[in-house]
């Protein structure tokens, strides 16, 4: 079902300070792109900063610092994954997807 990882959004208080020790003690690179939109890349992974409270659309339902939001390509139809959610969920309310 899943194919692979697009990349994920990861939520910050700073994205300077969050570039600064990303790239600093880990070697990752900075990316700009967009409207001034932010990334860190290592290998053919890549991680897309959002602010705290500036975020991006589309973004989790309560984003906050710290948080992850997962980007994820799957050879299924968008269609398709959510059956197959709405089948293996025991809670269906908690099943949300933001297509684009």
């Amino acid at each position: 079902m899943i194919e692979r990882l697009d990349h994920l959004v990861l939520t910050v208080v700073d994205i300077a300070r969050t570039v600064d020790f990303y790239q600093r003690v880990l070697g990752m690179r900075h990316e700009t792109f967009g409207q001034g939109r932010s990334a860190l890349l290592f290998g053919q992974q890549k991680f897309n900063l959002h602010q705290a409270g500036r975020e991006f659309e589309p973004k989790a339902l309560h984003p906050t610092p710290g948080s992850i939001d997962l980007c994820l390509i799957s050879q299924w139809s968008i269609d398709q994954v959510l059956q197959h959610l709405a089948g293996a969920c025991r809670d269906k309310a908690k099943i949300r997807t933001f297509v684009l």
